[in-house]
């Protein structure tokens, strides 16, 4: 078995996911990949069944309802962790990560790195094909989670991600509160707040071509709730930082 499982969680997805699958393929051909399909009705599930059946190396998981990013992924840290993998992965299905990131950020796991972050907000890295309404309000929640909370880490919303398991079973994964992409802001800031390494590496993302995003005005109202909600519990000065570096 590998040492890496790479996560793609799908929701109608059928447009791209097997070029996604493929692309992590070739740019890692050790990693496993595990696609987490809610129930898609576009039929992206019998896809996922397909490229499994034909690669010994792929699995999938499928749920019987949209439950959102958060949840998803939870049940695939739980399908890692019963597995033994060291390291699982966060790619996003539409292409807007690329696969080809991934050894370099796999090398930063290795050398003692509990979360690798794909970050679109240090030097090097980018975004493009965004509006510039999209690119503000993602820049201003970074923005505004990082200064509330406290913290160190630049893209706290970043959907790239590997994290080295062991650090995943020192969290109580039961109690995470999040279910669409606050989930991400979520996890990143309790593994600082609780003294693991986190690092960014700088990528660039590049927005979808195909298929529709999933991102709506609720997600965004979620996550400067939550946000908000954490940093007013917090106790003042009670946080203890890791290490973070770009």
């Amino acid at each position: 078995m590998a040492e890496l499982l790479v996560v793609i969680p799908t929701y109608n997805e059928r447009e791209s996911l097997a070029a996604i699958v493929d692309r992590v393929r070739t740019a890692i051909p050790s990693a496993d990949v595990l696609i987490v399909d809610d129930a898609s009705p576009d039929g992206t599930g019998k896809i996922a069944d397909n490229l499994a059946a034909s690669d010994k190396s792929i699995a999938v998981l499928h749920r019987a309802d949209k439950e959102g990013l958060g949840r998803a992924y939870l049940a695939a840290f739980d399908w890692a962790l019963a597995r033994g993998y060291v390291y699982v992965a966060e790619i996003d299905a539409d292409g807007s990560h690329d696969p080809a990131e991934l050894p370099r950020m796999l090398e930063l796991a290795v050398a003692g790195a509990d979360l690798v972050i794909g970050s679109r907000w240090v030097p090097g890295g980018a975004v493009l094909n965004w509006p510039p309404l999209r690119r503000a309000i993602s820049r201003a929640g970074n923005t505004y989670a990082r200064i509330v909370l406290r913290s160190r880490i630049h893209d706290l919303t970043a959907g790239y991600r590997i994290f080295r398991t062991s650090a995943l079973r020192n969290l109580d994964l039961v109690h995470v509160a999040s279910q669409g992409y606050c989930f991400q802001v979520e996890l990143a800031w309790w593994l600082e707040q609780t003294g693991h390494l986190v690092q960014e590496h700088p990528i660039t993302f590049v927005e979808r071509t195909t298929g529709r995003s999933k991102m709506h005005s609720g997600i965004v109202i979620e996550a400067l709730l939550r946000v908000t909600l954490w940093a007013l519990k917090a106790p003042f000065g009670a946080r203890k930082r890791s290490a973070v570096a770009s």
